[in-house]
């Protein structure tokens, strides 16, 4: 597996990242199995956000770490704060909200050090663009947080360009990454300006639902099981080597709950796609040649 910096500042992380969001519906065994398997394959970066599985993801992956602590070195945990909802376990929300002052994203990091089990997390995102997102309190918090050794380093999610460069002047040390949704099914970020931004900015994104979230593509799916087999992958693979042949270093986040797929998504990392490959695939979900 590959390791590469996100940005010139670090962190390093594997190219291929775990994703936990779906973990709450496997076993505490499965999730053990979820975690070695990532490990045994080279992937050792692990993507969370607070409220994933109802607030309980975190708590999950960090029972396995309580069990072995020897694995929390082997590894790099994101984790991602600022969203808001109405649930059992935080009562005080009665409607769908964010927060990113300081006191919320402060406590959330307390929270997830503690779910986790760890004395630190490598990467926290805002997870989305708060409209009322006050720049100065998320730098004290950030500036906090990282005095203290708690989180090492910082970055966004779901963030225009424009959001991410006004958060970026507010802060002494750089926003590393953004996580966006990008695939094949989800080539937007191709063509308005965000992926342009963050090759400027020296910033590796990051890509959740890499695989389209399920969805099908608007052409005989047998077309793309054929030029998997050219490659000798498999229709998964094709669709994370797809974006890794961009320039822009994107970091697919798999979110699976079935270890063979970890295993899987990991051998995509070989494969180099032929040039005219990758813009008839492009072709395929535009419908049209490029101009």
């Amino acid at each position: 597996m590959i390791r590469q910096p996100l940005h010139h500042a670090g962190p390093t992380f594997s190219r291929i990242v775990a994703g936990a969001w779906r973990w709450h519906v496997v076993s505490g065994e499965t999730i053990s199995r979820l975690i070695h398997a990532a490990l045994d394959a080279g992937i050792t970066s692990f993507d969370h956000a607070d409220i994933y599985g109802d607030h309980s993801n975190e708590e999950h992956f960090g029972a396995v770490i309580r069990k072995d602590s020897s694995i929390r070195n082997r590894m790099e945990l994101i984790t991602k704060c600022g969203i808001k909802f109405p649930s059992k376990k935080r009562p005080s929300a009665w409607i769908k909200h964010y927060d990113t002052s300081k006191q919320h994203i402060v406590w959330s990091v307390e929270n997830s050090l503690q779910m986790l089990g760890t004395d630190r997390i490598d990467l926290l995102l805002i997870h989305r663009a708060d409209p009322l997102l006050n720049p100065n309190e998320v730098a004290e918090a950030f500036t906090q947080l990282k005095d203290a050794g708690k989180v090492l380093h910082f970055g966004v999610s779901n963030f225009m360009p424009s959001q991410f460069r006004m958060l970026q002047r507010y802060l002494s040390f750089p926003l590393v990454t953004n996580q966006i949704e990008i695939s094949l099914l989800k080539v937007d970020p191709l063509f308005n300006g965000e992926l342009d931004f963050l090759m400027e900015m020296g910033v590796a994104p990051m890509a959740w639902s890499p695989l389209g979230g399920g969805k099908v593509l608007p052409v005989d799916e047998r077309m793309l099981f054929n030029k998997a087999a050219k490659y000798n992958l498999t229709y998964s693979q094709m669709l994370l080597a797809w974006l890794l042949r961009h320039p822009s270093q994107i970091f697919p986040i798999i979110g699976t709950t079935q270890p063979d797929r970890i295993k899987e998504a990991s051998k995509s990392i070989n494969a180099e796609l032929d040039l005219q490959d990758w813009f008839e695939m492009l072709q395929w979900v535009t419908g049209k040649e490029v101009p």
